[in-house]
Formats: structure tokens, sequence, C-alpha cells
């Protein structure tokens, strides 16, 4: 018995595990678009309440007030680029050479330190790295022109997201009643329910991250300002970037920090950094992740490393972007399947529509058509029927289905005729 019970959860187990390879190999092969629709799906759930307060305080249309919300963002992202782009170009690269610095300084000290450390296999690795960069040249080559397409990859993927951003604010409902009406009509309203708060979840994940993003960039960049530290601006940008992927972002921005501080200042004044970016960490790591962050998506700090490792082994950078809201919207949706609603306060009162079966006008020509063939005669043609819930569809009311007496006995009156014998 043990061994058929294992060779069935056996079979089950690898079916879901090639069902999930397929869709991650789709997945990465259509990137281009599923990317833009991923952060266009960030961006609704974070103008979206811009949007409704545009349509219920300024008494805009749908079309404008999406409009309106997008031409905003778009505007204030153009003008910390203009402001700030510049600076923020150059002093990365700058940044990224400093801290290349710190690290040859680290390996010295740690070399004819106190700590008498022989590097000298790291030092051949370090050499043996910078002797393959200059011996694969034509490979960089090829690189730069890859990144060219890549950029052009970047734009063509700015176009689709600003596009589908535009449509989820304008249209969104009917495109969710459109993707729900697929299913079958048993699991729609479930589905819907689902997805409601799937949606409050991943909100809820967006406005948090910024926030904690903001804390940390503003926190390390008064310190390295404080501390006279050059580039505490562009750090501080890279700082809020890195802390867009949870836990290892902040870390390795971190430490940018400290090389930077290490080269420039030296280890005294290195020590001070690392003790305002622990510090830093720490305000995070014990206040604003587990009041916020995990109020917002509910998950543990570990789930949130291991989504975090998943996601970058298996889609690199962007795969440690997404991985965090994709577990917390599916942790949310899964456990309100399995009866246990995360958020009870939004109810059941919310339905998703049903499409009308048909188009009405070819429905009463296919019906006017039908009856004349059948009868020779025109077909009285009665009135549209409205869309219907699926709440009304699950309800199963015989009186939709079945005619009443009245309407069976007015039928075989008229069947039979005035004289009532069948009109012989």
């Amino acid at each position: 018995m043990s061994v058929q019970r294992a060779a069935a959860w056996s079979w089950r187990l690898l079916l879901i595990a090639a069902a999930l390879a397929v869709g991650v190999a789709a997945i990465a092969y259509l990137k281009l678009v599923v990317v833009p629709v991923a952060v266009a799906l960030l961006l609704t759930v974070l103008l979206q309440p811009l949007s409704t307060w545009l349509q219920r305080r300024a008494r805009m249309s749908r079309a404008a007030a999406a409009g309106v919300s997008l031409g905003a963002l778009v505007v204030l992202v153009l003008g910390l680029l203009v402001l700030a782009g510049r600076s923020v170009v150059l002093g990365i690269a700058e940044l990224w050479q400093q801290a290349q610095e710190g690290v040859d300084t680290l390996l010295d000290w740690l070399a004819t330190g106190p700590l008498q450390i022989s590097t000298e296999n790291v030092q051949g690795w370090v050499e043996q790295a910078r002797q393959a960069a200059a011996d694969n040249s034509d490979t960089l080559v090829a690189g730069a022109l890859h990144a060219t397409v890549t950029i052009g990859h970047v734009l063509a993927g700015a176009i689709i997201t600003l596009f589908c951003t535009f449509f989820f604010l304008h249209d969104g409902r009917q495109i969710w009643s459109w993707l729900v009406g697929l299913l079958p009509r048993s699991t729609r309203e479930h589905v819907h329910q689902a997805g409601r708060r799937g949606v409050v979840t991943l909100g809820a994940y967006t406005r948090t991250q910024i926030l904690v993003a903001a804390v940390d960039a503003v926190g390390i960049g008064i310190g390295a300002a404080i501390l006279q530290l050059p580039l505490a601006f562009p750090l501080a940008i890279l700082v809020f970037l890195g802390s867009f992927v949870p836990v290892v972002g902040a870390v390795v921005t971190g430490a940018v920090a400290v090389l930077v501080a290490l080269v420039t200042q030296g280890p005294v004044v290195a020590l001070i950094m690392l003790a305002i970016v622990l510090a830093v960490q720490q305000l995070e790591g014990h206040v604003l992740q587990p009041f916020l962050m995990g109020h917002a998506v509910s998950l543990h700090p570990v789930a949130v490393l291991l989504a975090v490792a998943a996601g970058s082994f298996m889609a690199g950078i962007l795969g440690a972007l997404f991985a965090v809201p994709i577990v917390a919207v599916l942790n949310t949706v899964v456990l309100y399947l399995h009866g246990h609603d995360k958020f009870p306060q939004l109810g059941h009162d919310d339905h998703v529509l049903l499409r009308p079966v048909g188009h009405p006008a070819i429905d009463r020509a296919v019906a006017q058509l039908a009856h004349e063939e059948e009868l020779g005669g025109e077909a009285a043609v009665g009135p549209d029927e409205g869309a219907a819930t699926d709440l009304e569809d699950a309800s199963g009311d015989p009186a939709r289905d079945e005619p009443s007496h009245d309407d069976a006995a007015q039928g075989d009156a008229a069947h039979e005729g005035p004289s009532g014998d069948g009109g012989r």
C-alpha cells in the first residue's frame, strides 16, 4: 500500500514539475513580452489609486484619468533623469571603479595587515580574470553590439509597458472579466474572488517595497554625505535600485558603499560607513520588513530568501526582482482557494460579469430565419437578455431553465387553434 501511494505521488509530482518546466521555458522564450506586462501590472496597481481619485474627485473620464496618471509617472521619471541623469551615469562608472580599487585595497590589507592572511591565490585569480578580459577583446566587442540590441529591446519593452499600463488602467475590469470568462462556469466566481485578493497583495508589496527602498537609500545616502564621501548621490540611487531585490540587494549595495569609503577615506571611515549600513539594514530587517512587508505579503524571511535565490538562479536579476511578488500573490490565491481568506474585509459582493451568449443582433437574425423556415412566417423578436453574473448562474434557479405551467398551457392553446381541436 505504501509503495502504491509513493508511486501515485511520484507521477503526480513529476507531472507538476514537467508543467512548471514548460511554463518557465515558455516565459523565458517570451520574456520580451512577459517582462513588460509584469512591469505594467506593478505600475497599474501603483497608479490605480491616483486614477480612481481623479475619476471621483476631478470628475474625469476613465480614459482621461488613466492618461493623466500615466503621464504624471512619465514626467516624474523623465524629470529625475534630467536632473540627476548625468551625475548618476558618470558617477556609477566611477563608483564601480572605486569599488574595484576597494577590493584590491582590502586584499592588500589582508596580506600586510595584522591578520597576515595569504592572498596569493586570490591575486592569481584576479590576474587571470584581467588577462582573460584582455585576451577576449573580440568577445567584448560582440558583447557591446549585443548591448546595442538589448537597448533596442529595452525601448520596445518600455513602449509595451506604457501601452499595457494605460489599457490596464482604462479597461482592466473588462480584460479580467474576459480572462475569467475563459474558465469553466463553476470556477469563475472563486477565481475572481481569489484574483481580487491577489491584486491587493501585489499593490501592498509594490508600495511597501518602494518605501523600504527609499528608507535604505536616504539612510545610506545621508551617512555617505556626512562622512563626505564622493558620489554620495549616485550611491544613494544605487542603494535605492538594489533594494528592490529583497535581502541580497541591500547587502551588495551596502558593501559597495563600504568599499568606496575604504578607498577614499581610509579604514576608519570605512568602519564608520559599515556601522551606518548595518544600522540601516537592522532598521529594515527588524522594523520595516516585519511590520510593513510582513503585513503586506505574509511571507516568512526564509521563504523570501529562498524565493530570491530560486528566481535569480532561473532568470538572473529579473528573476530576483519578480520572485517575491509572484510568491506572495500565489500564497494569497492558494490560501483563499483552500478556505483561508487573508482579506475578509473585501467581502464577496463584487461579482464577475458573464458575457452574453452570442451577439444579440445575430441571435435575433438566426432565430427569425429558423422560425420562418419552420412555420413560413415572420418570427417575433423579443427583448435582449442582459449580462448575468456567475453567482446567478451558479444558483441553479429552475425557473430560468424550465417553462412555467401557464406558459405551457398557453403554448398548447396556440397550437390547437381557436376551436380547441387542433385547427381541424
